[in-house]
């Protein structure tokens, strides 16, 4: 297999993710800083669009071979390096799981992604901060409500589910991240903040962390766009 590498960005949540799936697994790979803010977005250089149509972060590249969305992304380093496994074996955790993924990757994410934020506050006016806010909390209150209803819950309340780390795990605590430069209340998020807590310890989550990224400034520690 060729050297991997992933195209990211410090503070990308959906890099965070890929990020910490590599660390897991022990696959080797190379960063390639592409910064969101500098040079007027670096994401939006002919160069980079070559690798990614979108101007998004993450991708992937092996070689000549590119692959983009953080969720393929994880589901191929599933299928390279199965073990550790992310993902339950059994069909129907296995959904559960991915569609906990998909609460965060489709219905809280996009929602504070920087492109979006930068369009609610040039064309409307609208109070960035207060708007992701609103998203993330309305978010992250239905993930605590699925993972505690779930059939699949973890009865340590150590990881999302079945006890052992799954891609759950890879989503919500980025989204945590998110959610405290936000400026989320989360007390009352008591389940996700165990989990958090949890995770942070972890080996692969600390390598991930974004101020633990070579690009991350020193200095910041509170929240800016």
């Amino acid at each position: 297999m060729k050297r991997m590498t992933l195209y990211t960005y410090y503070r990308s949540s959906c890099s965070y993710r890929v990020r910490i799936a590599l660390y897991y697994k022990g696959l080797e790979f190379e960063s390639k800083t592409i910064h969101l803010i500098n040079n007027e977005g670096e994401q939006f250089t002919d160069s980079y669009k070559k690798v990614n149509p979108l101007s998004q972060v993450p991708s992937l590249a092996m070689g000549e071979k590119v692959l983009t969305q953080s969720l393929p992304l994880l589901l191929y380093l599933e299928d390279i390096k199965p073990k550790p496994s992310l993902l339950p074996q059994d069909s129907f955790k296995r959904a559960e799981v991915l569609s906990f993924c998909e609460m965060i990757n489709s219905g809280i994410q996009p929602l504070q992604n920087l492109s979006v934020l930068k369009e609610l506050e040039s064309r409307f006016q609208a109070d960035k901060k207060e708007w992701s806010k609103y998203w993330i909390e309305k978010g992250l209150s239905a993930c605590e409500k699925f993972l505690k209803s779930s059939s699949n819950k973890s009865d340590s309340g150590l990881y999302c589910f079945s006890n052992e780390l799954s891609l759950a795990d890879l989503f919500l605590i980025p989204q945590i991240y998110n959610a405290n430069r936000f400026g989320v209340d989360m007390k009352a998020l008591t389940l996700l903040e165990k989990i958090n807590e949890h995770c942070l310890k972890l080996e692969a989550f600390q390598k991930a962390l974004p101020e633990n990224q070579a690009s991350a400034p020193k200095s910041e520690k509170a929240y800016r766009l």
